[in-house]
């Protein structure tokens, strides 16, 4: 590994001023060591963030839950708000990673985690995440784990995260503390970009920006599903995945939101989906009818071309599940 300046930041302020200078933040540190030890990341100067408070999770005026950045995944899940109100959220984070990574991993990291392509990972390989202009290796090459919606010709990798899934379906807002002091909120879907011509720009933040806290609203009545396929039952990623809340009315879908994992280039929420099952009695045609929309314009690139016909046989497990506990 080479060699590093290590700051302990005192404040926010101080955070995000050696930030905009040109340090990298690090919280639990599970995803960022890997990516030095590996020279995929090489920070001259890395400052960690652990003693800022900013652990608490809090009831917000409007009836909703405030969660510190650096709330690990282990507290998150076991939060007995977090399991009465918002069950989804509970059980994405208890499919991700392993005990041990959860009691390291912070929300803030959560959602900043980088992807798992193995080109990204292999510094003598191609990657234009990595290394812009370089290529992609992984559009014909070893893709099994890799995008398939919101993919562009410069890169294919895929989201890793299984929380910032559950947050999507819940409508989440992150909150972010600037350099200059200023304070912003960011829809999570907000919070993420496609890949288009730069894969290398991930999210809307900007240099010394340092997230503070996520925000959940009030939550809605409903089922909530978290249903996650991959390669192994631990310690492994999603194949594809798929958040849900749903509640049923009268035998009609009164209300619906869904968010899937492993399929995009980003946690993946497609609106038009949920419009078209909003009002509707459930039977197959229905279903059919929203995993045509959430497929519409999937690309597969030979390894991944399985993940099409998987993402539609989960979803309409999921919704089957949904609509029939929830009468």
């Amino acid at each position: 590994m080479r060699q590093f300046e290590y700051a302990r930041a005192a404040a926010p302020a101080d955070a995000t001023s050696r930030a905009r200078a040109g340090g990298t933040i690090i919280a639990g540190g599970t995803n960022l060591l890997d990516l030095m030890k590996l020279e995929v990341m090489t920070p001259d100067a890395v400052v960690d963030i652990n003693r800022l408070d900013l652990h608490a999770i809090t009831a917000t005026d409007a009836g909703g839950l405030r969660i510190g950045a650096l709330v690990t995944n282990s507290d998150l899940a076991a939060d007995a708000t977090v399991r009465r109100d918002y069950e989804v959220l509970s059980r994405a984070l208890l499919a991700g990673a392993s005990g041990q990574l959860r009691n390291k991993a912070t929300t803030g990291g959560n959602l900043l985690q980088r992807t798992r392509c193995g080109y990204f990972y292999d510094t003598a390989m191609p990657c234009n995440k990595r290394a812009p202009g370089t290529g992609c290796q992984a559009q014909g090459g070893f893709n099994r784990i890799l995008a398939v919606l919101g993919t562009s010709p410069h890169c294919i990798a895929t989201h890793p995260s299984d929380m910032a899934v559950a947050m999507m379906v819940l409508d989440a807002v992150v909150e972010v503390e600037a350099a200059d002091g200023t304070q912003r909120q960011i829809d999570l879907d907000d919070l993420y970009v496609l890949p288009a011509e730069t894969p290398d720009v991930e999210t809307v933040l900007q240099p010394g920006d340092l997230i503070t806290a996520v925000v959940l609203p009030a939550p809605v009545p409903a089922t909530h599903i978290y249903r996650k396929v991959r390669d192994r039952a631990s310690y492994a990623f999603a194949l594809v995945s798929v958040a849900a809340t749903l509640r049923m009315d009268a035998g009609k879908i009164a209300h619906v939101a869904l968010a899937f994992g492993g399929l995009g280039t980003k946690p993946w929420r497609n609106r038009a989906v949920e419009e078209a099952l909003q009002g509707q009695a459930p039977s197959e045609e229905v279903f059919d009818r929203a995993a045509d929309i959430l497929l519409a314009d999937a690309k597969g690139y030979g390894s991944n071309d399985f993940k099409i016909p998987l993402a539609r046989r989960t979803l309409k497990a999921v919704l089957r599940t949904a609509t029939e506990t929830d009468q």
